[in-house]
């Protein structure tokens, strides 16, 4: 049973899921690459139950831990400390900030299979990458509720998957499972479930970006039920982020 949630990683989406945590009981010790003491100020904003502590003593201390970072820093986790441990990789691949991936682009690796290949002893599930930071906060609700939301997960152990399910549930959301990390594209940028199901329609006309950004942060978001997710999951269409890239562009 999970009881210390670890955080590698104190950004938007840490932050979202140290609060729910939180509010679950749990305590929740962060790390990040710049020592615990740039973290004094993030963890007395949390509130009781919440630490600092240095990466290597994140990993060792908790029962499952997070790893929100950026992609591109993957490689930075300690898979030393990590080994035998579940954890929950939040990253997703954006090549504008992490820099091509030539495994990514060319859809021979997802970028959890990547990040699980430098985590060799740990137990990879890709878990809350599909949802903004504060519908994630927004939108979770207690086991039961009508209005429950669900986030997709993906791992190549069962053990640690179910470790992952009993957590989300905890912090307020059902799952569907995607099935090993070979799968876990089906949720990733530029896919159907990927932050927009989360989201009510936009307004029409609303096209500035400005007026856009408002809206995002103060629109409450959309409940997402499993069925309608593992629909959206099971009709995905991968594509490369180069391909990708060169359509936005």
């Amino acid at each position: 049973m999970t009881k210390t949630l670890g955080l590698i990683g104190a950004g938007r989406i840490g932050g979202a899921l140290a609060r729910l945590a939180l509010a679950a009981g749990l305590d929740v010790v962060v790390s990040n690459s710049r020592g615990p003491e740039t973290l004094t100020d993030t963890v007395a904003r949390w509130g009781e139950g919440a630490r600092a502590a240095t990466v290597a003593d994140t990993a060792r201390e908790a029962d499952i831990v997070v790893a929100t970072v950026p992609l591109g820093a993957h490689r930075r986790l300690p898979a030393d400390a990590l080994a035998g441990k579940t954890v929950l990789d939040t990253m997703n691949y954006y090549p504008e900030r992490d820099g091509t991936v030539p495994e990514l682009d060319s859809r021979e690796l997802t970028s959890s299979e990547l990040v699980q290949r430098h985590l060799q002893g740990a137990r990879v599930v890709k878990a809350c990458n599909n949802i903004d930071f504060l519908r994630l906060e927004i939108l979770a609700r207690p086991t039961g509720a009508a209005d429950r939301s669900a986030l997709p997960i993906a791992g190549d152990s069962h053990a640690a998957k179910e470790e992952a399910i009993r957590l989300l549930d905890a912090l307020g959301y059902d799952t569907v499972d995607l099935g090993p990390l070979s799968e876990s594209w089906r949720s990733e940028p530029n896919t159907a479930a990927y932050v927009q199901p989360y989201l009510p329609p936009r307004p029409t006309g609303l096209t500035a970006d400005e007026d856009v950004m408002r809206w995002f942060l103060d629109c409450p978001g959309a409940p997402l039920p499993a069925d309608r997710l593992t629909v959206l999951l099971r009709d995905a269409v991968r594509q490369s982020p180069a391909d990708a890239r060169e359509r936005l562009g």
